[in-house]
């Protein structure tokens, strides 16, 4: 079968969510949403999904999918409940992320008068302070990857430590999965690290579209592709309709 670069960000995205257990997965956006399903399906069976909206899910339907076996309710106000115990991987977009690991999807420019008004913070600074956090970015260039993020709305480590410990204690900003490499926070003082390269990148391609200095390690690994299990999966069960590519056109390739 042919692996798109849609692909691999979608099994790059279960990856994320692999090693989680039994934790409500929070998939923000057709990407982290086909991830998390994956993951369901393959590496982390534990995982609780819901249908984005109201109830937890005891199958794994095709994305935009409905009527699906229901094994749960969860109102509106019963997810701050789960937000605050923390048993719970939020993967959420970012307009912008600066090499602390720090979060901005509420406004670019200065924030008394900004150049452009986007979602606002909402659930950003709560996800961040009390649930494992992943992002996701469709269009990794260098106004995205920025040396600072105008605004902080989801939280990385060293502002969680500045902050102490009520927003230390549970930070954990796990994984950067963009449609050009997989990030996480480990390098020098909790920066941002290249933990891999997507079939067909290169890294000075990824040096070129990221605007503050990346930790790069010698030897840096090609993203896995997806299996032939997860490929049939994604296209013939999760994905038919190739939603997928709304996020990452086709024409992208591994």
């Amino acid at each position: 079968m042919d692996v798109t670069r849609a692909d691999v960000c979608a099994a790059a995205i279960a990856d994320a969510f692999s090693e989680d257990g039994e934790i409500f997965a929070s998939p923000m956006g057709l990407l982290p949403m086909l991830g998390v399903r994956l993951a369901k399906l393959t590496s982390n069976p534990d995982l609780v999904i819901s249908d984005g909206e109201s109830l937890f899910l005891a199958g794994v339907p095709p994305l935009n999918a409905k009527g699906d076996v229901v094994e749960g309710w969860i109102p509106f106000r019963r997810v701050f409940d789960v937000v605050a115990y923390g048993k719970r991987h939020v993967m959420m977009g970012a307009t912008q992320v600066d090499r602390h690991g720090n979060q901005n999807i509420s406004a670019i420019g200065d924030w008394r008068q900004p150049k452009r008004q986007l979602l606002g913070s909402r659930g950003a600074p709560g996800n961040t302070v009390n649930n494992r956090t992943s992002y996701w970015v469709p269009r990794h260039s260098p106004r995205v990857f920025v040396e600072r993020v105008d605004i902080v709305t989801g939280v990385g480590p060293e502002l969680a430590r500045q902050a102490g410990p009520a927003a230390a204690r549970f930070n954990d900003i796990h994984r950067i999965v963009s449609n050009l490499a997989v990030f996480d926070v480990g390098g020098p003082g909790d920066t941002v690290r290249l933990l891999s390269v997507h079939p067909g990148v290169t890294v000075d391609q990824i040096w070129e579209a990221t605007g503050f200095e990346l930790d790069v390690p010698a030897d840096v690994p090609t993203t896995r592709e997806p299996t032939a299990e997860e490929l049939i999966l994604i296209k013939e069960m999760l994905d038919p309709r190739g939603l997928r590519f709304k996020e990452v056109p086709r024409g992208e390739t591994a």
